[in-house]
């Protein structure tokens, strides 16, 4: 009801000589009142005009007034207003039967005026009660979603700022070689595309995208000499090249936070394979974990497709046919089918992603929508 708006009070009687009675009194009061002459009238008229209070007759039609007040009180529009039962019934059953089907008070026909005013007046401000606590509530509903829309949109920016964090942080490896920046972004999209075929949670899934850039991040500890050195590694370089796992590990050990603790397992494994023929430990199998297995076989196509100082790139689908070769043997069959089964989107990203700030801004926007 709105400021100023008359309070309205539905009269419900089968009896029209008793309907203009009830509308002669109530008219003075400064009340608007509908009236209607049976139960299914008054059900409708409840559920379309929502009035204050209704005025309910017993002994009627089609549906008395008992079963009236429980349709009504079964209703969420309409359960909150109050019916006072108008009814020349005064035995105690119907009085009990009139309070468990909802009704709120009664009146006993013939209708004293005088009595009427006070029942209109107290029920009134029943009703008025209940639509501020509704009102209120509605409010309150409205700015609890207001917050956490507010607090949702706090947790992204987060999410995003600490994103954009770990990626500069590892484009440091840039200023020792470009090559591996853009590497970097690639295999965040490569993880993604695998991810999603493997039918990864969505959180996991976001763990995992947030961790790979961090796979290489330990090549920041391996001398330039070694790093760019063009041509084949001799044996001490070979192992000294190897430690970036475990330097990558170090730098990202004792994080309380998911992501950066899944960035030291992938940073520590990614150069395992299937058949335990990789390093630092020569895990076999499943001992490798998951995100380490995807990291492993997206950074191999990724090295095989790129030009590095040691050597030329291959053409995306030659490697691919490499690592069909090697499912079961240095790829986890599984993750090398859901690779090759994206194959087209993944000679897409190689393509598309393949220079400087572009790439990295893309890949902000692609994980603001993960």
């Amino acid at each position: 009801m709105t400021p100023g708006e008359k309070p309205r009070i539905l009269v419900v009687d089968d009896e029209e000589r008793n309907r203009r009675l009830m509308e002669a009194m109530i008219l003075p009061l400064g009340y608007e009142v509908v009236l209607a002459s049976d139960g299914e009238e008054a059900v409708e008229k409840a559920a379309s005009l929502l009035p204050d209070l209704i005025l309910l007759d017993v002994m009627m039609p089609k549906m008395n007034g008992f079963e009236v007040t429980q349709r009504l009180k079964e209703d969420w529009q309409t359960k909150t207003i109050p019916i006072v039962i108008v009814t020349a019934l005064r035995e105690l059953e119907d009085r009990v039967r009139a309070l468990e089907s909802g009704a709120d008070d009664f009146l006993s026909k013939p209708v004293d005026k005088i009595e009427l005013r006070a029942r209109i007046t107290s029920l009134l401000k029943v009703r008025a009660y209940h639509r501020h606590m509704q009102n209120y509530q509605r409010i309150l509903e409205e700015e609890v979603g207001h917050k956490t829309q507010e607090l949702k949109d706090a947790f992204h920016k987060v999410k995003l700022a600490s994103l954009e964090t770990i990626l500069r942080l590892c484009r440091a490896a840039e200023y020792k070689d470009e090559e591996t920046g853009n590497h970097i972004r690639r295999i965040s999209r490569y993880v993604a595309i695998v991810a999603r075929n493997l039918g990864l949670g969505a959180e996991q899934a976001e763990q995992l995208i947030y961790a790979a850039p961090m796979h290489d991040i330990g090549k920041i500890g391996i001398p330039e000499k070694i790093l760019l050195k063009r041509g084949k590694l001799d044996a001490e370089e070979w192992e000294i090249m190897k430690q970036h796992t475990t330097i990558g590990a170090k730098i990202l050990s004792g994080s309380k936070e998911g992501f950066i603790k899944l960035g030291e397992v992938i940073a520590l494994t990614h150069h395992e394979r299937w058949n335990g023929s990789g390093y630092p430990k020569g895990l076999q199998g499943d001992e490798i974990s998951i995100a380490g297995q995807i990291v492993a076989i997206t950074d191999s196509f990724d090295a095989m497709t790129s030009e590095r100082c040691y050597s030329q790139p291959l053409a995306p689908e030659d490697a691919m046919q490499i690592i069909q070769r090697e499912a079961g043997v240095l790829f986890s069959p599984p993750i090398a089918a859901s690779l090759l089964a994206a194959k087209e989107e993944v000679f897409s990203v190689r393509r598309n992603f393949d220079n400087g700030e572009d790439a990295f801004l893309s890949l902000v926007t692609m994980f603001s929508e993960t």
